[in-house]
């Protein structure tokens, strides 16, 4: 995505807004466009970078990215991996998820050993994400597979006994 067309709108309104100072407020207008530009740019690379977190939220696991390559913002966009399951009958439809309540994100700290984070790391780029993208999704999945996996409470409030036989019965 070329920022150029946005970055010279701002250059044109701030032309125009000099305008009605007079010849003296217009050439200091064209001396500020030039060191602005590069905070334009920024400043649009961050509102890009914060869209694309939101929509990486709202499609967990799946994640949005923005890549700057030679100047230029792209965006990357894996979509969440289709599950392949067996058909299984009267299945109950998954909740859906809860929504935030402001739509932020929050930070955390976390150790992990130092092999563990080489893996994590070459895992995200293997698949092309940052790590923190990775992660996210890592989350994501490994809590709707465990919100799957946990049996129903029972109606007195607590948890029913798995239990689970296996053989031939004759």
């Amino acid at each position: 995505m070329d920022l150029t067309p946005f970055v010279d709108n701002v250059r044109r309104e701030l032309a125009v807004a000099a305008e009605a100072g007079g010849a003296e407020a217009s050439a200091l207008a064209e001396r500020l466009t030039a060191p602005l530009a590069s905070a334009i740019r920024l400043a649009l690379l961050d509102a890009l970078s914060a869209a694309s977190d939101e929509i990486t939220r709202d499609l967990a696991p799946g994640s949005v990215e923005v890549r700057l390559r030679a100047g230029e913002a792209s965006f990357a966009v894996t979509p969440p991996a289709v599950e392949q399951a067996a058909p299984v009958a009267a299945a109950a439809p998954e909740p859906p998820p809860v929504p935030d309540e402001e739509g932020a994100t929050a930070r955390i700290n976390f150790r992990l050993p130092e092999h563990l984070k080489t893996r994590v790391e070459e895992a995200a780029a293997a698949q092309g994400r940052s790590v923190n993208a990775w992660l996210v999704r890592a989350a994501s999945a490994a809590l709707q597979s465990s919100e799957r996996a946990t049996p129903p409470p029972s109606v007195s409030g607590g948890h029913r006994g798995v239990q689970r036989y296996t053989g031939w019965v004759s």
